[in-house]
Formats: structure tokens, sequence, C-alpha cells
């Protein structure tokens, strides 16, 4: 990881060695989190980019996660965004969504961002509202409900990324930077506590808990879950359901192949669900397989993450680490 000339942002590189990335050093219960990202240019089959939440580190089969993932492509072939959910382990039913962007995410930098609340979780892009997932009852534990850390990475996703693996990333044309700056962390702060033989060592989630540390200015929770940006107006929900008409390229909503019937938390749109089999990606896109934290893509390096051993290991620097 490399920080840039001002401060204030940093570079994450994958070369043929390792991958990289950062962790927050905090756990946060709920919250907006977002940061500027500008992506890798050219040939980038297989390279992952990712901004996301997961609790993964402590809670070995039941975590929590939030995906913002930046799939590469062959050169003159534009990024793929992808977003992810997933709560107490629910891996086996995901929960994908996948976009094309509206813009060269390589020649400038872009916002992404995550909004986790008690009551929905919302990511957006440049400020706008792109998918809204409403927690429901019918949802139960397949809701995010555990405190989170912040993570940033680029790995090496051959194996699926790009047209389902056909294309691999060629360390050739490499390495890979993406940059990361004005990031916002604005959530409820929570203490990880070990209990018996430590955190997540072996020994399953009951070696370890997760507890809620309120400030004096956070007593409300609303507070410090970034509620000002949950509200959806009419006009945001226009805007989010022009967004997907034009962009989305997948959503596991209408994908009755995986699923007979959708999800509980799923709008669905006539409009969107007649398009879907005109989607370029709708008849191809399958799930990865996800093992512990979300997948092949850490192992115990400096940091506190993991990663597969057959990939490069992402190195990751705490923000406590980075200061």
């Amino acid at each position: 990881m490399e920080r840039s000339a001002d401060g204030r942002g940093v570079r994450l590189t994958l070369n043929r060695y390792s991958g990289s990335g950062f962790i927050s050093k905090h756990y946060y219960h709920h919250g907006f989190f977002s940061a500027d990202v500008t992506l890798p240019k050219d040939h980038t089959a297989g390279v992952v980019v990712a901004f996301y939440l997961s609790n993964g580190d402590v809670f070995d089969k039941t975590h929590d996660e939030l995906d913002l993932e930046f799939l590469g492509n062959r050169r003159r072939h534009e990024w793929r965004l992808q977003t992810n959910v997933y709560g107490n382990g629910s891996t086996a039913r995901g929960r994908e969504e996948r976009y094309l962007m509206p813009f060269d995410p390589t020649a400038a930098a872009h916002r992404f961002s995550i909004l986790w609340s008690s009551r929905a979780v919302i990511f957006y892009v440049d400020g706008v509202a792109i998918r809204e997932v409403p927690r429901s009852a019918a949802m139960a534990g397949d809701y995010p409900s555990k405190p989170m850390a912040v993570y940033a990475t680029i790995w090496d996703g051959s194996t699926w990324a790009t047209d389902n693996g056909r294309y691999k990333v060629n360390y050739r044309r490499g390495p890979f930077t993406a940059e990361f700056s004005g990031l916002v962390i604005r959530g409820c702060p929570a203490a990880a506590t070990a209990v018996g033989n430590g955190m997540g060592q072996g020994g399953g989630d009951h070696v370890a808990m997760l507890r809620l540390q309120l400030g004096a200015a956070d007593r409300d929770r609303d507070s410090c879950a970034g509620a000002e940006f949950e509200l959806m107006t009419p006009r945001k929900r226009a805007d989010m359901r022009r967004w997907r008409r034009r962009q989305m390229l997948y959503t596991v909503c209408y994908d009755t192949n995986r699923y007979p019937a959708p999800f509980p938390e799923c709008d669905v749109d006539a409009a969107e669900r007649q398009m879907f089999w005109e989607w370029g990606e709708s008849k191809v896109v399958r799930p990865r397989v996800r093992g512990r934290s979300g997948g092949k893509r850490r192992q115990q390096v400096a940091g506190g993450t993991t990663a597969s051993a057959t990939t490069p290991a992402p190195r990751l620097v705490s923000l406590q680490q980075a200061d």
C-alpha cells in the first residue's frame, strides 16, 4: 500500500506476488461508508478491486458482508460493478447484482458508498442510489446484523471475475493499481472482545463477541448510523429505477433458474423483469464459490486478513498502521 503525495489517499497494487488492501482499525454497527475510487487501465481481466464491509475474521461460519466489487475486463471492454449482500453466513443464497458504469472508472475518481442501517442497505454511485435492500422479517438472519470492519482490496479473481473465469489475470500487463481517496467512515463503533481461546481461531464463533461502544454523543443510534442518508424520496427512487434500467446486467431477483421465487426484499419491477433476458450477462452470470470471509481471497497475513493459497495474498494494512 502506498500513500498519495497529499496523504489523503492510498494506492493498492496487485502483482504476481501479492495483492494488497487496508482494513479499518474499528468495527462498526451500522453506518455510512464511502470512498472515491479510480480503477486500473487497459487489460485488467481477472482483476478484482473491492470496497466492502465484513466480519469474516471474527465470525468463521456466520459472517456478514456487504460488497462493492469491481470486476476487470479485457482491453477495450468495460469494467463491471457487482454488489453483494450476505448475512449470518448466507453465502449459499447469493444476492448478487451486476452493472455497467455510465462513465470510465479508470479516467477519474468516482464516489462509491454503502449505507447500512437496521432498516435497509443502500448502495450508491456518485450519490445516486443504485440498489436498496430493505430489511424484512422474512429475511431473518440473512440480513447483516453484526458489527463489521471496512476493507478495500485488490486481488486475483481469475477463477470467476471475467466471463466466468475464461479470461485470467495477465501479469505481463501489470502491476495493476487502484486508488482510494476521500474515505468517509461514519458509523457506530464497536469493540472486539476475545473470549476463551481467542478471536476466530479454530474454536468457532463462540470464542469471540463484538460489543457495541457508543460514546456520549452517539447515544441515539441514528446519529452514527447514517440515518440522514437513508431517506428515499420519490425522486431518489425514480433516479434509482432509471439508473438500474440503463445500467443493470444481472440481478438475482429475476433469475428463476437459480431461485424459482424472488427473495422477500426484491422490489419486482415489470420493466426490469421483461428486460432481464435481454441483458448481456443474465444467461452467464454464476455465483462464485465463497468460503470463509467471502471467498478465496485472503490468508493470514500481517494486518489481520486471509487469502487463498492458490492466488496471491493481499497485503493488508490497518488504517491505524497507516496513520
